[in-house]
C-alpha cells in the first residue's frame, strides 16, 4: 500500500493525499492552527477510516450470512487525549443497520468480528483508545427484497 501526502501551498494548511489506488483527498488544519477549515482534519479521516473499514466488514459478513441487509450506517464519538500527542483515546461505534428480518445475534457477531478479528484499523487503534459499541436495526418495509425481482 501506498500514499503520497502533498502540502498545497506556502499558505494555510491543506494537503493533498493521493493513494496508490489512484484517488485524491484533501485535508486541512483547523483555523487555530494555520488552516481555513476547506476540508477534514487529518485525525477526522483516521477516524472516517476506521468507520469505513468497519462497516465495510459488517455489511460483507451479514451478507455471507445471508442476511437482507439494505442498510449500514456507524457513527463514531471520540474522545482524545488533553495533551500531546493528542491520541483517541475512547471511540464509540454505533451502528444502524437496515435490512429484513436481520438477526440480532448475526449483527452483534459481525459487529464483534470486525472489531476482534477483521478491521485493521479499529484494531490497530485499540491500542491507544477503549472501544465501545453498539447498534440498532431497523425493519425495512419500503424496498423490495434484492432477491425478488420488482415490477
Amino acid at each position: 500500500m501506498e500514499a503520497t501526502v502533498r502540502w498545497t501551498g506556502l499558505s494555510g494548511m491543506s494537503f493533498l493525499a493521493e493513494t496508490g489506488s489512484g484517488h485524491a483527498v484533501l485535508m486541512d488544519g483547523a483555523p487555530d492552527g494555520g488552516g481555513r477549515n476547506l476540508a477534514p482534519r487529518p485525525m477526522e479521516m483516521v477516524l472516517l477510516g476506521t468507520g469505513g473499514c468497519s462497516a465495510y466488514d459488517v455489511v460483507l459478513i451479514l451478507r455471507k450470512s445471508k442476511q437482507d441487509i439494505r442498510g449500514c450506517e456507524v457513527k463514531l464519538t471520540a474522545e482524545r487525549a488533553d495533551t500531546e500527542p493528542k491520541v483517541f483515546t475512547k471511540i464509540n461505534f454505533h451502528f444502524v443497520v437496515r435490512g429484513r428480518q436481520l438477526k440480532p445475534s448475526l449483527v452483534e457477531r459481525a459487529i464483534k468480528l470486525s472489531h476482534e478479528k477483521y478491521c485493521s484499523a479499529s484494531i490497530m487503534l485499540e491500542k491507544t483508545a477503549e472501544m465501545t459499541h453498539s447498534y440498532e436495526i431497523i425493519e425495512d418495509l419500503d424496498l423490495p427484497s434484492e432477491h425478488q425481482s420488482a415490477d
